[in-house]
């Protein structure tokens, strides 16, 4: 059946009439207009209560807050089970002491280290049963010293071979691994005199490490003389530092190792004092003879 309309036109039953652009029912419209700010069709709203949002439902939930409350207390005791059981094995709190240095402190350890000969006072300074940071201290041993004459060692080791043609990464880690172990069975040797001996002291593992690396600041002179002047500025000025950190040893661990005999007997004294004075004397004489062994292939 056919409808008349205004136009003249006739209309076939069935068959509507296209909107006016803009109506929602055009079909030409594939896309909501969306440039004016509003979304017509907001289906946002769907399946969800009455002003209900997710984060306003999940915080509600008790069994959320519940496993919120377990999770945090979790995360902290693992954290605090991490922190005792690498403390156990790695003690962080001492290491900050050793490294609590400044420059005046650094270059002041430096001297001594080569001229031990002028220092009188060689005690440790305690405040309240505990040394004092090694920047108030020039007696207190650190190990920023050694840690750093032994990468520098390491690298004036590379120069001195490179400038003799010798120089390959592997012969350089052979240098760094066998320098480490031997620092690592002088350490061992020493810690198990003491306990033959059975000395009570206040010496730490890392007290022994850091007396242990202050022989590489004497290594690092003797070779840099050894590329400026050659073997004879090698031998006199490896020479000097020798004695220098042999002096150094026996005047610093005679104070830690003798510090017990005070409090004995005369003749426990007496008999204990001497196995004590030759480990001392046998600690600092290794001194030049590891620094001799670990340069003397350097210069040639």
């Amino acid at each position: 059946m056919e409808y008349p309309n205004q136009s003249g036109f006739r209309q076939q039953a069935g068959v509507r009439m296209r909107g006016t652009p803009g109506d929602p029912r055009d079909p030409s419209l594939l896309f909501d207009d969306t440039s004016a700010g509003g979304d017509k069709h907001d289906l946002s709203g769907v399946g969800k209560g009455p002003g209900v949002c997710p984060g306003q439902a999940l915080i509600s939930d008790p069994m959320s807050n519940l496993a919120l409350a377990y999770g945090s207390s979790l995360a902290s005791h693992g954290r605090e089970m991490m922190d005792k059981n690498l403390d156990r094995f790695i003690p962080i709190s001492k290491l900050k002491y050793y490294f609590a240095v400044d420059t005046v402190y650094v270059g002041k350890k430096l001297g001594l280290l080569v001229f031990p000969y002028m220092h009188d006072n060689w005690e440790v300074i305690y405040q309240q049963d505990t040394p004092v940071a090694p920047r108030f201290d020039i007696n207190a041993p650190d190990l920023y010293i050694p840690v750093m004459g032994f990468i520098t060692y390491i690298l004036v080791a590379g120069l001195a071979l490179g400038t003799q043609n010798r120089f390959s990464p592997e012969i350089l880690g052979i240098q760094a691994s066998s320098a480490l172990v031997w620092l690592i069975i002088e350490v061992l040797a020493v810690l198990l005199s003491l306990y033959l001996v059975t000395v009570n002291t206040d010496l730490t593992t890392i007290d022994l490490v850091a007396f242990s690396g202050y022989k590489y600041v004497g290594m690092i002179v003797g070779v840099i003389a050894g590329l400026l002047f050659g073997r004879m500025g090698y031998h006199l000025s490896l020479l000097w530092c020798c004695v220098s950190t042999f002096v150094f040893t026996i005047r610093t661990l005679r104070l830690k190792i003798l510090s017990e005999a005070a409090a004995e007997g005369r003749l426990v004294r007496g008999a204990k004092n001497q196995l004590r004075m030759y480990l001392t004397m046998a600690i600092a004489a290794a001194q030049p003879v590891f620094m001799y062994w670990l340069t003397f292939h350097l210069v040639r």
